[in-house]
């Protein structure tokens, strides 16, 4: 048995020909475990909710039938073994699982090794599995509260089966949000939410733990009390409570000498209702002084009601925070598996035309991508429990839930194992496959992935076979994210057409600017009616199955950036706002100033033969940017730096889109055959300062805007160009005192012939 948990472990993929392998019907089976135990109830209710075969539920093996026996044995923590075999002519199959939490993960597991249909269940012939994780902290928090694009429309019902799920997948903690003012779509209140969280966390034997920030001054004793107090109600109310999470910023912005006392004396009262319940603490937001403090605090005074300490977006690294604390204080990770941009773990070069639709917080699997961020961080954790803001990163959950167990866990198979349990068995592959096409969308120029529309297809011919899975709302949201990507492309190219189109109109002239306009009016009729009514209609049906807020206006969303992709659907892909408004401004001019005017907007990504212009930030537009590693040797995106998308006017803003697409500045940009007799002039718009190098060369500016769409220039010395290459490099700024949003920036960059 060892031999075969080393053997998984090493090679996960052994799971997959373990179930390959020619199975059985199983229909009439008892299910032997001891009375009460929530495993034996988990593994009847999910077999008769695919199949309608009620298994019944046994103390003692039956003399005759098949089975499935349950029972307690000497394995580590939350470990079990499923070994199949036969006893006097019938099938038994024996789950053993450690007193603690094993049966449950044994039965879970089983349920993913199943084939279950309407009136059958086909397991393996054979199956001997033994397994423990390898993380004793898994898990993801399921706030409720109005800033989530779906929690905060569910019903307790529905938070007990998620939870459930979560736990067949392998998770064993659930993190709530207290103390939460109302939402418009809560089915109870706040403080009832989480006192029902806790009972289904007592049931499934789960870690419960809670995330409470104080987003106040802590000076403030009125305030600082009133937030004590309502830790008293949380505390007694609470049948079950592990752990309390207190995170040092986002949101929050106090400073550690006054954080640690709140900390010490909450404790006290968290002890008398819950005695083994800890508190954590994240550096978020924390200055490195404050960081040090902390650090210092922990090494000198050996605080016993402090668990551990927290990283997560705004905290020191992993590694740096291990080193700097010592066992028996653990770390725990608060990976951010929930967001696209202006993320901790965004996208790689983001097509600009799915920042700008999709947005932050849309639907989004990404098995493989994740695998490798979490097997980066692993080595210096002792687990995780992953932000989230809604149903939309739900695949994301059970790919962390499985590599807690096992880091080298392969996404595929994990992917395989969501599809048949929550879909079956008949659409597993293809689903599996149909998921992780969903991630390759968005890799590279959307514009050039034609795999987008493939993926579409795909979906479009399981939707067809699997009409029964038509009100299943992880289904709707794999089909939402296929036809809006496929409808985003086609918009795409034929806005970019539009607009290359009205650019060519202008250059005859100011005369010009109505022809462009008609031009650009054309992208009002819809690109593909058919596409767009599916995903109006599937957004419809998302925020019935599971509330899913995909509009402001419509569905009440908290804010356009939770997950508010109805409202973008139609938003430009091009510059036909900031063309707009242009005309509008040259319109007011004197008529020797508009036809320099038109003339600059008309070739402003076309500065003539002998120049280049690149869109630093945008995947299909940034020719001369030279890439640094890629994901595979730098997945956390430390030594390479990726494009950013600001979000400006609620994601409506009609500025320029290239100025909303930037990097802090590119790793380098290289041009070769330059002729070696011109003179050249490198031209940048961003944000900032920029100081900019050729050929390790500092650069001099004669012109230097700083603000947003402002204009630097840099005549490049003619003995720089002389081989007829150049490099770009730019000098680092030390801007940690500002906020991100105030930091340097590069958004376009000119190489201007003369």
């Amino acid at each position: 048995m060892r031999r075969i948990l080393l053997t998984l472990l090493l090679f996960p993929h052994v799971c997959l020909a373990i179930r390959n392998t020619p199975g059985g019907l199983w229909r009439q089976v008892s299910i032997v475990c001891k009375p009460g135990h929530i495993a034996g109830t988990v593994l009847q209710e999910e077999v008769f909710r695919r199949t309608g075969l009620r298994w019944p539920l046994v103390a003692t093996l039956p003399a005759a039938g098949d089975a499935v026996v349950m029972e307690e044995g000497p394995l580590a923590a939350e470990a079990f073994a499923i070994l199949s075999g036969d006893r006097n002519g019938r099938r038994v199959l024996r789950i053993t699982g450690s007193p603690q939490r094993g049966l449950l993960y044994g039965a879970g597991r089983l349920l993913r090794l199943m084939e279950m249909r309407k009136g059958s269940v086909t397991m393996p012939v054979s199956v001997d599995v033994e397994a423990a994780p390898q993380k004793a902290i898994r898990g993801h928090q399921i706030g409720y509260r109005n800033l989530a694009n779906s929690y905060d429309g569910w019903t307790p019902a529905q938070y007990d089966r998620y939870i459930r799920e979560q736990i067949i997948f392998g998770a064993n903690s659930i993190e709530a949000i207290p103390f939460m003012p109302a939402s418009p779509h809560f089915t109870v209140s706040s403080r009832e939410m989480t006192r029902r969280m806790s009972e289904i966390c007592q049931r499934y034997d789960a870690d419960y733990w809670v995330w409470t920030p104080a987003t106040f001054d802590l000076n403030d004793t009125s305030k600082r009390n009133y937030f004590l107090r309502q830790f008293d109600t949380l505390f007694r109310e609470s049948p079950r409570l592990d752990a309390v999470f207190f995170p040092g910023g986002d949101p929050g912005n106090n400073p550690p000498e006054l954080v640690i006392p709140l900390l010490e004396e909450l404790s006290v009262p968290l002890k008398k209702f819950h005695p083994k319940a800890m508190i954590w603490l994240s550096l978020q937001g924390f200055e490195p002084a404050q960081c040090k403090f902390v650090y210092d605090y922990i090494r000198d005074k050996k605080p016993r009601w402090l668990a551990g300490l927290v990283v997560g977006p705004g905290s020191p690294s992993p590694e740096d925070t291990r080193s700097a604390i010592s066992a028996p204080y653990k770390l725990r990770h608060y990976p951010d598996i929930t967001h696209t941009v202006r993320a901790d773990f965004p996208v790689a070069w983001f097509d600009p035309a799915f920042a700008f639709t999709l947005g932050r917080e849309p639907v989004n699997p990404q098995p493989y991508y994740y695998s490798m961020a979490y097997r980066a961080i692993e080595p210096f954790i002792d687990g995780f429990i992953g932000y989230s803001d809604g149903a939309h990163d739900d695949l994301n959950k059970m790919v962390w839930n499985q590599l807690g167990w096992n880091a080298n866990a392969d996404p595929r198979e994990t992917v395989r194992q969501y599809a048949s349990f929550f879909w079956g068995p008949d659409v597993r592959d293809a689903a599996a496959d149909g998921i992780l096409a969903l991630e390759r969308n968005w890799v590279g120029p959307i514009v050039e992935n034609g795999g987008i529309a493939a993926t579409l297809s795909h979906w479009q011919r399981l939707e067809a076979a699997a009409p029964a899975l038509k009100g299943d709302w992880r289904w709707q949201m794999m089909l939402l994210r296929a036809y809006y990507d496929a409808y985003t492309r086609l918009r795409q190219i034929r806005e970019s057409e539009l607009e290359t189109a009205a650019c060519k109109a202008l250059l005859a002239g100011p005369q010009a600017m109505r022809e462009a306009e008609n031009i650009l009016s054309r992208a009002d009729s819809c690109v593909m009616p058919a596409w767009r009514n599916r995903i109006v209609e599937l957004c419809e049906a998302l925020f019935r199955s599971v509330a899913l807020q995909t509009s402001v206006k419509k569905y009440k969303a908290s804010g356009p950036e939770r997950g508010a992709v109805l409202d973008f659907v139609d938003r430009p892909l091009n510059n036909r706002w900031w063309l707009e408004d242009e005309f509008k401004r040259i319109r007011q001019l004197p008529p020797a100033e508009q036809r320099l005017a038109i003339d600059t907007i008309a070739r402003w990504e076309d500065p003539g033969p002998g120049s280049f212009y690149d869109d630093v930030g945008h995947v299909g537009k940034s020719q001369h940017v030279v890439r640094g590693e890629d994901l595979n040797t730098d997945p956390l995106m430390r030594r390479s730096d990726n494009p950013g998308f600001d979000w400006w006017d609620g994601g409506m803003s009609r500025k320029r889109l290239s100025w909303m697409t930037s990097m802090r500045w590119p790793t380098a940009m290289r041009y070769d055959r330059l002729d070696t007799s011109a003179q050249y002039t490198v031209r940048i718009s961003g944000y900032g300062e920029s100081l900019v190098r050729a050929n390790g060369q500092r650069l001099k500016a004669t012109v230097y805007g700083k603000g947003i769409g402002e204009i630097k220039e840099f005549p490049v010395p003619q003995e720089l160009t002389k081989t007829g290459s150049l490099l770009l490099t730019w000098d680092a700024i030390d801007e940690e005192h500002l906020n991100w949003r105030q930091h340097s920036r590069v958004a376009e960059v000119w190489l201007i012939k003369r």
